[in-house]
């Protein structure tokens, strides 16, 4: 029985999938969401009990970032199990791994061994600190990157010391960043004929979100602080009390502040002098924010969201996780979707922020267990029955 793809953008390509914990399987997903051929390699090791870093197989952190893949079992220990790791890749597409850098070179599975083997192979690489270096042995954490990366210095409330960000940032921007990178190998690919090794970090990948606040040092030699809900540039822009709760409000520009005096009932504060040019508003930000503050307690934040965007202001409610799974809009938008499972189990899981209009991404296919597929995957290598029980013997797989 041929198996579903996810979408028909990425089909024609085989992923294999060598990666774990966070980083790597985020930057997976993306191909398998995309409709390719991933295979992920789970590690025949002593005692391993189908587990591995990140939680339970059948939890909602594995499942979700293990969706619309296959899984086959191999022994990465074993020279057999490694003579049939270069097999597969002999004939797939891409490989993607986030190993310490010097443990795939001791295996043999590195970019330059997999290229004499597979000269058009993309191989997709995703470390702590880089492939070399000073720091390229030393093992990569998330909340390590966020704070060696500069984000934890400009995140959370000023003098309250530094402050990790809700979601692991770092992994995730990591990974996608890997799967852009890989993309545009295979499109390079179409034109050279040659694969070629994909790399990044999570050092990388966090310095490269610090975006603006980035710039402001290179350019202009300006550390940025900790600013709290309030944004840094742009001002009135943050948090404020309602009746019954919190709203943001964003305001760019004089145009948008006015709209934002008039709406709260104050348009005397457009004029003030304290408050009538951005550098003026800047300066006085805490009293500014205190003023508008005295109006919006006197309303229920749906109220506030109905005025404010009646009056052309950005602003939004502040939602828990299970409020914002119940707005309106993100029903529309259908990104909760329902994974579908021989089991009848209840798999639900958040799908692709990207819509394609010929070729969508869908879920299809349940996260795989321990090496589900392991003798369907061999058998589409060229493995015949016999080479597979033999495997199967000296457990290889």
């Amino acid at each position: 029985m041929p198996f579903p793809h996810a979408s028909e953008a990425l089909s024609r390509f085989t992923v294999l999938d060598l990666t774990r914990v966070r980083s790597g399987p985020t930057c997976v997903r993306q191909l398998a969401d995309w409709g390719a051929n991933v295979v992920k390699i789970d590690a025949l090791i002593e005692d391993s009990g189908g587990e591995q870093p990140g939680g339970p197989r059948r939890g909602s952190d594995f499942q979700n970032l293990h969706r619309n893949k296959r899984a086959m079992t191999l022994n990465l220990k074993d020279e057999r199990g490694l003579a049939v790791f270069r097999r597969l890749a002999a004939k797939a597409d891409v490989v993607v791994e986030n190993f310490r850098p010097d443990v795939k070179k001791k295996l043999g599975i590195d970019y330059e061994s997999l290229r004499e083997i597979n000269p058009r192979i993309v191989y997709g690489s995703i470390s702590g600190f880089g492939q070399d270096g000073p720091y390229y042995k030393r093992p990569g954490f998330d909340q390590i990157a966020q704070g060696m990366g500069g984000l934890m210095s400009i995140t959370g409330a000023p003098g309250e010391g530094p402050m990790r960000v809700g979601i692991p940032v770092a992994d995730l921007t990591a990974g996608l960043f890997c799967a852009m990178g890989i993309l545009t190998a295979l499109l390079e690919r179409e034109v050279s004929g040659k694969g070629q090794w994909v790399q990044t970090s999570l050092l990388q990948a966090q310095i490269f979100m610090l975006d603006f606040q980035a710039a402001r040092w290179l350019m202009e030699k300006e550390v940025a602080k900790q600013a709290g809900n309030n944004h840094p540039t742009s001002i009135p822009t943050g948090v404020f009390k309602t009746s019954d709760g919190y709203i943001n409000i964003a305001t760019t520009g004089g145009r948008i502040w006015e709209r934002c005096a008039q709406a709260i009932g104050a348009p005397e504060l457009y004029s003030h002098p304290d408050y009538a040019t951005a550098p003026a508003r800047s300066k006085n930000r805490d009293a500014l924010n205190a003023e508008i503050e005295k109006r919006t307690v006197a309303k229920s934040t749906e109220t506030w969201v109905r005025e404010f965007n009646d009056a052309g202001v950005p602003c939004g409610p502040i939602y828990a996780i299970d409020q914002m799974f119940e707005d309106a809009q993100v029903k529309h938008l259908g990104i909760a979707q329902d994974v579908p499972n021989d089991e009848d189990r209840h798999i639900r899981l958040v799908g692709q922020p990207v819509t394609l209009s010929r070729t969508p991404s869908k879920m299809v296919v349940r996260p795989p267990e321990f090496g589900e597929q392991t003798d369907e995957v061999l058998k589409e290598f060229g493995f015949a029955p016999d080479e597979i029980a033999e495997l199967r013997r000296v457990k290889v797989v």
